[in-house]
């Protein structure tokens, strides 16, 4: 049988049969195919990939009206696939305020004073992506801090992590917010001594202030998609498995969104391949329509569904065994998916059976057991079958349960630049033995686990190359580990660029067409300014993005 395959490969492959558009020649391609690990050329008919091989192989495919690529000995690898973005958020965001660099209280309220001034009175300023671990003093923001400079425009920035956002005066008037307000299951007000909200709201209670915003226009979503999209292509990235919105309004933006993608589409502007998901409770509606996992085409896909478990570590609402060091009467909190736990087993049950595939955002240890216990549950009840289970983040893990990633088959979907980014101060969270096993990327690939690499845009930069650099080098951002924090979990380049394409692919079942550069599969690749499997995995992070092809045609330069 695999003679007979192989056979009719080799005729598919004759311009007979298929029109050659274009060739590429003379490189170093990394294929992901390890039956052929790498060649110099590769042949496209239409969107797809008709032949990976030699120079010689590959010239003798050419036509009369084929275009000819000279890769003038670059690096080429797949194109990359980033498992958990948000992908609205992220293109809105580049238009917003930036906060994420801003070093202190000062430059905070600088930089949004600045901004209102460029503002019509009215405007809400939006996503920003603060870190108060960058402040000295670290300190989390107050409404008060911006609210003279902010009179005539509600704010509502968000820590990087998303999960908490500030509020100024103007925000919580226009949201009815106020002493009187009452906590939220699965979220928490930071009030003062006087029990007056500070403007801080985490994880669910940012909806007491969301609520008030008003919807985008469709102009304003398609004009944040398509910054979006020029910023991925701009860094290589040809897949994007967009993790959506959280809260209450999170259907309805995810719904504007995907039609967003729809009419980018039907304008002939859209050109990243899309999942899209929707929160676990909207299950019910893709049952009713007999909405399965990748129903779409190429470009974009939905049916499959996003759960939490937790909050984060930054915001100090991940749910853990134990309290955090810095916080001794806190060990966060589950989430409101999670606030009836055998309801949310249900969700989870009806959405496998009805064929929608299921990712779960846990950060704590604890948040991890509990979906990790969830997911065995599913399999003792359902029986074995293909289901490409997920954990978002996989931050922190029980040592004894890393091994259950690869025993369950549980995909451990991860953003490594997060690791050097939290690791400047994560062990004062969580003290030295329990960050051991966070960030576990070596462990969980040593115990079986699928590793799907993403970066979780907004909150990290889209850059695979930053996201490489992180995996393999494990350089805190303050450069306090030169040789890794825990470099005992560092991966391989090889092992790193394998995450970030086939095990994306794989992620969200889509490994058939897309992960790796053999025939039959999409044209997704990129092009290397340097060969990241032969340099110092330090200089990656310089590293650029020469050329980027999608589906057969040159979307960047």
């Amino acid at each position: 049988m695999r003679k007979i395959l192989m056979l009719v490969a080799v005729l598919l492959s004759r311009p007979l049969f298929a029109q050659v558009d274009m060739i590429a020649l003379h490189g170093k391609i990394w294929t992901e195919n390890p039956r052929q690990p790498e060649a110099e050329a590769l042949a496209i008919s239409g969107h797809r990939i008709l032949a990976v091989g030699s120079d010689a192989e590959i010239q003798k495919l050419a036509g009369p009206n084929t275009k000819v690529i000279d890769l003038k000995g670059s690096r080429v690898v797949p194109g990359f696939n980033d498992a958990h973005v948000h992908f609205f958020w992220g293109g809105q965001g580049l238009a917003s305020v930036q906060l994420t660099d801003a070093r202190s209280r000062e430059e905070f309220v600088a930089r949004i004073a600045a901004f209102a001034k460029t503002q019509p009175p009215g405007a809400w300023i939006v996503d920003g992506n603060w870190d108060e671990q960058k402040w000295s003093p670290v300190e989390l923001p107050r409404h008060d801090w911006i609210d003279a400079v902010t009179p005539h425009n509600p704010v509502w920035v968000q820590r990087t992590d998303g999960h908490q956002i500030l509020a100024n005066a103007l925000a919580m008037k226009l949201a009815g917010v106020d002493k009187n307000t009452k906590d939220v299951v699965g979220g928490t007000i930071v009030r003062d001594a006087n029990g007056n909200p500070t403007g801080i709201f985490k994880d669910a209670a940012k909806d007491l202030i969301t609520r008030a915003i008003p919807p985008p226009t469709d102009a304003q979503v398609d004009a944040a998609l398509l910054a979006a999209q020029k910023y991925a292509l701009d860094n290589g990235v040809t897949s994007v498995q967009d993790m959506g919105f959280t809260g209450t309004e999170a259907a309805d933006m995810e719904a504007r969104v995907v039609r967003g993608y729809q009419r980018l589409m039907a304008e002939g502007k859209w050109k990243v391949r899309v999942a899209a998901r929707f929160p676990l409770p909207e299950g019910a509606r893709y049952r009713a329509l007999g909405i399965m996992t990748n129903f779409g085409n190429d470009t974009l896909v939905i049916g499959s569904l996003k759960a939490f478990a937790d909050g984060s570590l930054g915001s100090a609402t991940a749910w853990f065994e134990q309290p955090f060091d810095d916080q001794p009467g806190n060990r966060g909190l589950p989430s409101e998916d999670l606030a009836n736990p055998e309801k949310f087993y249900a969700e989870l049950k009806a959405a496998d059976q009805a064929g929608n595939h299921i990712a779960t955002h846990a950060i704590g240890d604890h948040a991890n057991k509990v979906i990790l216990d969830l997911y065995e549950r599913l399999e003792k009840e359902d029986g074995p079958a293909d289901r490409r289970l997920r954990i978002e983040h996989a931050q922190t893990l029980r040592p004894e349960d890393i091994a259950r990633f690869g025993q369950l088959h549980v995909i451990a979907s991860v953003q490594p630049y997060h690791a050097i980014d939290d690791g400047r101060w994560a062990e004062t969270r969580l003290g030295h033995e329990r960050a051991k096993s966070t960030y576990a990327f070596r462990s969980l690939l040593d115990s079986g686990a699928t590793l799907a690499f993403g970066t979780d845009w907004f909150v990290a930069p889209i850059n695979p190359m930053l996201t490489i650099y992180a995996a393999t080098t494990r350089r805190t951002l303050d450069g306090k580990h030169p040789d890794g924090w825990f470099p005992e979990q560092k991966l391989t380049v090889e092992q790193a660029v394998h995450a970030y394409t086939v095990g994306s692919a794989y992620a969200e079942s889509q490994d058939d067409i897309k992960g790796s550069l053999e025939p039959g599969k999409l044209a997704d690749f990129d092009v290397l300014s340097d060969d990241i499997f032969h340099i110092d995995p330090a200089q990656i992070e310089n590293v650029k993005v020469l050329t980027t092809v999608l589906g057969g045609e040159i979307v960047r330069p």
